[in-house]
This record gives structure tokens, sequence and C-alpha cells, in this order.
């Protein structure tokens, strides 16, 4: 039987109290993202990935490489957030790996790992990564917009809602033997939000294929919306006539809504949304509405209370 508890934590749990207070690693951060700050876009590392054209969303420094990829919220590794880089590595077996697509649609199917990373569908964008804690990231990734994707399955007129799975197996992933979550981690998006052209089915950043701990190796990249709902490692997309349980709602509705959207006018129960601090700096900056892609979304959302709809 799968016990679930709604865990009660504390703000310097949620985020990395090391991370928060180690003025030399702030020091060696900042410095890294001034260097990586003027570095071409798509510089490749170990495992380069091809694409055709660049899409670039914004235009602001680059958290440094070594911070993406060792400071990560992905609790099937383990809930400290240096805990995925050093648990997912050699662990999550990335070959053979295929989605599937189910659910209300005129083709159901599935999609390869090796079908997203042809170097004439891939695009790289920058976008904002928010997190609730507080904490933000800009991260160079690259991948396919989703709606590219979904349209191949042509998705019926009872699909308004698109619900995501990701891969939940105990002997790769130690973190499933805590009952954090009820496993597998799902989320979901309104099918307007699914199919919006910032919506991104990401492969790979800064060039390169996506490491363990960053969710490869296909994960969502919603960037107006809190990163829990960006979900990892990606097995199954199913279309929907009503809204899907999501993970963290269903853990804790009062502190995660379905939607989700970055607003600094909602706070989280535990703490103010109205600040972040940006991966790298010292000093919070104001949290921008819908991560600073309110002129895109914004419309997505006319008539509906933010508020009570978070």
């Amino acid at each position: 039987m799968l016990i679930r508890f709604v865990p009660v934590l504390r703000e310097s749990e949620v985020t990395d109290r090391r991370l928060h207070v180690d003025r030399r690693r702030f020091l060696a951060l900042g410095a890294a993202a001034a260097a990586v700050a003027t570095w071409p876009v798509g510089r490749a590392w170990a495992a380069p990935l091809g694409y055709a054209k660049g899409v670039v969303t914004l235009d602001e420094k680059l958290t440094p490489r070594e911070a993406v990829t060792t400071y990560n919220n992905y609790y099937e590794f383990g809930t400290d957030k240096e805990d995925p880089a050093r648990t997912a590595p050699g662990r999550l077996k990335v070959r053979p790996w295929s989605v599937a697509v189910e659910g209300e649609c005129a083709k159901p199917g599935t999609v390869a790992y090796e079908d997203l990373i042809r170097p004439h569908r891939l695009e790289e964008r920058i976008y904002r990564l928010r997190c609730v804690e507080a904490w933000s990231m800009v991260i160079p990734w690259v991948g396919v917009p989703l709606a590219e994707v979904l349209r191949r399955f042509e998705p019926t007129s009872k699909a308004k809602y698109v619900e995501f799975t990701s891969l939940a197996d105990r002997e790769q992933m130690p973190g499933l033997r805590i009952p954090v979550l009820d496993w597998p981690y799902t989320e979901g998006l309104r099918m307007d939000e699914a199919m919006h052209p910032l919506t991104l089915l990401a492969v790979g950043l800064y060039g390169e294929e996506l490491e363990p701990q960053n969710g490869a190796p296909i994960r969502l990249v919603v960037p107006w919306k809190y990163g829990f709902k960006s979900i990892k490692s990606v097995v199954r997309i199913r279309f929907t006539e009503s809204q899907p349980a999501t993970a963290w709602n269903k853990a804790n509705p009062r502190e995660y809504g379905f939607y989700s959207n970055v607003n600094p006018a909602v706070d989280h129960p535990r703490w103010s949304q109205a600040k972040e601090r940006r991966i790298g700096e010292f000093r919070r900056r104001d949290t921008l509405p819908f991560n600073g892609y309110a002129d895109q979304v914004a419309g997505l959302y006319t008539g509906m209370d933010l508020k009570a709809q978070f």
C-alpha cells in the first residue's frame, strides 16, 4: 500500500541552505556567469546536438552550465538540490527511449527519441526557468515545439487537456522509495497551453544532450510556469477531456495549483513570490508576471481570476 503524505518543509529545506549562505560559491557562480555570457549560442559539449536554427527569446546572461547541471529538483533521485547530480548519472538508462501518445486522438502511437533529434527539426531557445522556491535560471534549451509533435497524433475535439507522465523505475530511481509524492510524477496542461509556440519538448541544453539530472532524454519546458510544471523524463502523453490530476497538486493543492503560472501577486503560503534569486547573483530581483512572457501568454487566461485559479 502506498502511503501518501504532504511534506511540511521549512523554506531553508526547500531552497538549499548551503547554496543560499555560501558566499564563496556565489562568487564562483557569478564569475562563471560572466564568462558563460560570452560563449557563442549552441557551444557543443561532450555529446553535441545539431539544430538548424536558433530561436532566442530573451537577451540575458546565461546561468553557468555547472549550476544548471548540479542544482536541480528531481525528487526521483533525492530531495536535496545536489542529489540528482550525484545519483542520476550512471543510473538512468536513456536508450532506447520512446514516448507513448494516447487518449483523445485519431492516431495514437509513439514518438522515439531519435525522431526528435533530427537536426532540421531542433531549435535552441533561451528561456528563464523560475522555481516556486523563489530562485531562477536562464538556460539555452534545445528541442522541438510540443505542438509540432502533438499534431502528428491528430487530437480530437474531445481533447481539452494534455497529461504527461514521467518514468517511475525503482531500480533506477532511489527517490521513489520515499513517498513524498504519489508516483509516477504526472503533470498537465490545458490544450491551448500545450499548443502554444513557447512550449518546448526539450532534448538538450547548452547544445548538448540533456544530462540525467536535468530530465534526460526528453522533458517538457513551459517557461511562463513554475519549474515543477516542466516534467522530466517523459514516457507518456495522453489527451484528455477532463483536467488531469497532477503530482504536486494532489500532494498539496493549497500550495501547488494546476495552472502554476508565475505570478508575483500570489504568494506561496510559506514565502513571498514577489522577489526571486537568480542563481549566480547576490541581489534578489522583482518577479515578472508570467516569468516575463506576459505579452505572449496573458491572453490565454483572459477572464480568469489568477489568484483563485493559481
